[in-house]
Order: C-alpha cells, then structure tokens, then sequence
C-alpha cells in the first residue's frame, strides 16, 4: 500500500496490481538541528511548563483518532508540539473531507500527563493515538493503549519504546548510517573510519555504522569516540586524523555547531578531508554546515528537502510562521490514518497487518514503511554539501525493493 503526500488537489485514490494507493495531500526549531532526532536527545527540556491547554476535538468524522503532543510542554517543547498541532490540523483541512474526528489532548511534556491523556482519548472513544513525542512519554501512553488493543503512533526516536502495538514515525539514526553507508559503499569505499559523539545519539548510531560495514565485507580503520571535554575530543580528534590514511570514507554525526567544531580540529590535525569521503547523517542539514569549507563535498542521508519546502509554504501561508521541522510527522500521521480509514472503512482500519503494509507509504518527507517491531524504514536521498544547501546526489527511492 502506498501512500503519497502531494498536493491536496490530487486525486484520493490509484489502485496499482493488488495495492491501493492512496494520496495523502500534498526552520529548525529553536535549539535544534537536523532530522535525525533534532539534536538526538529524546528528553524533554527542563524547567516549568506553562498552563495547560484544553482538550480540543477538531472535524466531525466518525473515527475518533487521539493526537498527544506536550502544547504546553517546557520551552521548545511547547513550540513543537504546537506547530505539529497546527500541522495536524492542517492535514485534516487538506484532505478533501476525511470521516476523521482529532482528539486533541496536552501532556505537558510529561509521562504523567501523557498517559492521563491516553487514558482520556481511549475513554472518548479513540481507535488510534498519534503521539507523544518524547520517549519517556510513550511507555504510558502504550501501557493504556494495549490494554484496549488500541496501535499508538508516536513521534519519539527512542527504537527501544517500540513494538507490541507501538509505531514510530520519527527519523531514526539506524536509517541515515544505512543509507549513507550503503551509498559510499556503492561509489567503491571499503575502509571506513568515524568520529562519534560520547551520548545516547552516537551510541545508535556506532552500533548502526559497524553493522553495516561488517555486513558489506568492508573494514572499520579508525574509529573514536568524543565527549564535550575539550581535550578528550582533541585527543579523539588526533587519533582519528592520523588512521585516516587508510581510509576512504569518514563518518562524523552531530549537530552544526560541534561538526564545524570537529573539521576545523580535524584540519589542523593534518587530516586532509578532501581525499577522503565525508559521511554524515540527517544533522548535516544545517546552515552552518553548509557554510563550511571543510565539510563542502561531504555527503549525508535525509529526506528529499523537496517536499518539506512545499509543505512549508502552505504551512507559512496558512499560519504566517516556520513550522518546527518535525511538525511534517504530526502532518503525515495524520494524513495516514485520514487513508486508511477511508480505504478500510469496512474492514479493520489500523490493525498490524494494515499499518505494516511492505509496500509502505509516502508523505511530505517521502517514503516510509513500518516494520513489525515498530520501529520504520525510510527511502532516503544523499545530498552532498555544497554553499547553497543540499544538494541531490542520490535521489530517494520511489518504492520499497522486495
């Protein structure tokens, strides 16, 4: 099952062979960078939230669908899940008519107030949760939620909050290592070196980037990991620079700021980064990066920036503000559910078997599917760095291989 997001005057419904397709309609938050879980910390902010809004239903439909989001949550918290809000809305008004009602429910950023609110969108009748976003916050919601049989789609990156019931829509580091690996692979590197971030985000991604280059027959020829100690990285930085004449290919995987941070140090370490390729994931689309010498030709794996830019101009049109970039998720959640219950509206709407289709879907940042244990696969681009932006090197995939 395939399902697209392109304009919304495009027609609802193509069947293709024994699928249906459906057509779903067609700046960085503050503090944030990339696509590959924001700064990869899936934890809230601290400090207060502010007042807790009031629980909205928005649409008329028959199907009741729950959408979680921390509206007052602490700082950017709040301003997520506000923009996803309207983004969800927007989805909803696109859509040509969908038999959709949202439960709108505020969680604060909390756990507590994440499961209270599941508890009162199963008791308001509702047959899916879209949400929350953070991963502290899905264990709760999904406690409530299997209880009634009842699948949960959440935003957070958090792999481990995943299964039995529960689907992630977010942009998962596993992706962007696979992809961008697999493309340097295919233009012929067989040695591979990385320089990774000491967290929770880096963590993902090693284990991610060793399995895939032990999968390819390829070899690993440095590899080190940095904290934000000042001389722990200079020291990870020198170690890396002088392995890195038997390498082909470097990974590095962080935000704006610490990349620019870490090819300066790597330079005048003596590492020439333009014999070597440098790898990056979906946090490489950053200004930032792309205003720097030394990361210009490198290459990272992110959706086709094509569609999130159309979505942001209906999104800024409609709003007169940037929506936070993760505000396509809530958009695309939605959408899907708005098809599906169209599709399936006299059979079981959002069972397992339904909502892990092989064949996927595609939304504003293109083709997704999810997988069993609730974790999703992306078709993902390869840009390369260049002044202007990103660049298309690899083009996203149009459909899921067998």
């Amino acid at each position: 099952m395939t399902v697209p997001t392109h304009p919304p005057k495009a027609s609802l419904l193509t069947t293709r062979r024994s699928a249906v397709g459906l057509i779903l309609g067609a700046p960085l938050l503050a503090g944030c960078a990339g696509m590959s879980g924001l700064t990869g910390n899936d934890q809230p902010p601290p400090g207060p939230s502010g007042p807790p809004q009031e629980a909205v239903a928005v649409g008329k439909g028959q199907v009741k669908v729950g959408l979680i989001l921390p509206l007052s949550g602490a700082g950017n918290a709040g301003i997520a899940g506000n923009s996803m809000k309207n983004a969800a809305e927007m989805a909803l008004a696109e859509f040509q008519n969908p038999d959709l009602q949202l439960l709108i429910k505020d969680d604060a950023g909390t756990p507590q107030g994440a499961q209270q609110a599941a508890q009162q969108a199963i008791g308001e009748g509702a047959e899916i949760i879209l949400g929350p976003l953070f991963g502290l916050s899905v264990a709760g919601v999904a406690q409530q939620a299997r209880a009634r049989n009842i699948p949960v789609i959440a935003f957070s990156t958090d792999a481990s909050v995943a299964g039995q019931g529960v689907y992630l829509l977010s942009f998962l580091p596993e992706t962007d290592v696979n992809r961008i690996t697999d493309y340097s692979f295919g233009t012929g590197k067989r040695s591979f070196a990385a320089l990774l971030p000491e967290n929770a985000y880096g963590n993902v991604v090693e284990a991610t980037f060793k399995q895939a280059v032990a999968g390819k027959g390829a070899r690993i020829v440095a590899f080190e990991k940095y904290t934000t100690d000042p001389n722990q990285m200079q020291n990870a930085v020198r170690n890396v620079a002088q392995g890195l004449g038997g390498a082909d290919a470097l990974l590095l995987a962080d935000d704006g700021d610490v990349l620019v941070q870490l090819s300066a140090q790597l330079a005048g370490a003596g590492a020439d980064l333009k014999r070597v390729q440098l790898l990056g994931t979906g946090l490489w689309d950053n200004p930032k990066v792309f205003a720097d010498s030394h990361l210009q030709g490198g290459y990272y794996a992110a959706p086709d920036p094509s569609g999130y830019r159309a979505f942001a101009k209906r999104y800024r049109g409609k709003y007169g503000q940037d929506p936070v970039r993760t505000a396509t998720l809530a958009y695309d959640a939605v959408a899907l559910v708005a098809a599906l219950s169209r599709v399936n509206s006299g059979g079981p709407r959002f069972s397992a078997e339904v909502l892990t289709n092989v064949s996927g879907f595609t939304g504003i940042d293109g083709l997704f599917r999810f997988r069993s244990n609730g974790t999703n696969e992306r078709g993902l681009a390869v840009l390369r760095v260049a002044a202007g932006g990103g660049q298309i090197a690899s083009a996203s995939p149009k459909s899921f291989g067998a």
